[in-house]
């Protein structure tokens, strides 16, 4: 294969990779679920966002009409974050791509050890089970574009052999 035919592979997989994420979003904002997706993306990348300092003293608890809730442990990081709101909103914002925050809430409480540190992807390895082959084409023969079939396929056998190794 030419280097420039892999090249022209290559980037129809990403724009694939890119359809998927998109349409993954639309049903999600369909669904009513936009809200949670951005919550949950603000909250994973947090202390990534704000910084390791800032995010062992705060946490983001809650994100609702663009006002975003973030319980402190002491007063002293109350006092510290209320100066630095303007600068967490626009790290927020511009993290998350989007105009998400306009004002941030600050309170008091417990905040819970070191956020947790995200785990290094490892693609998964493995063959599967004949029964997990059978049940993943079965799942993808209902797809009639046979490429999204394919990218349906490859991500669904993946998402089997993950959860197998998390078992483990």
């Amino acid at each position: 294969m030419s280097s420039e035919r892999l090249r022209r592979v290559a980037i129809r997989r990403s724009r694939k990779i890119e359809q998927v994420s998109a349409t993954i979003e639309k049903v999600l904002s369909r669904r009513g679920m936009a809200g949670k997706l951005r919550e949950y993306r603000l909250f994973v990348r947090w202390s990534g966002i704000v910084g390791q300092a800032i995010g062992r003293h705060a946490r983001p608890t809650a994100l609702r009409a663009k006002k975003l809730t973030v319980t402190v442990d002491s007063s002293a990081w109350m006092q510290q974050l209320s100066l630095l709101r303007p600068e967490i909103v626009a790290k927020v914002n511009s993290a998350l791509g989007e105009q998400a925050v306009e004002s941030i809430t600050l309170r008091m409480g417990e905040v819970e050890g070191p956020a947790p540190a995200r785990e290094v992807y490892q693609p998964p390895t493995g063959t599967l089970a004949p029964d997990e082959a059978k049940k993943v084409d079965e799942s993808a023969s209902a797809i009639a574009d046979p490429e999204l079939r394919e990218a349906f396929r490859h991500l669904m056998a993946k998402d089997l052999l993950n959860k197998k190794r998390r078992k483990q």
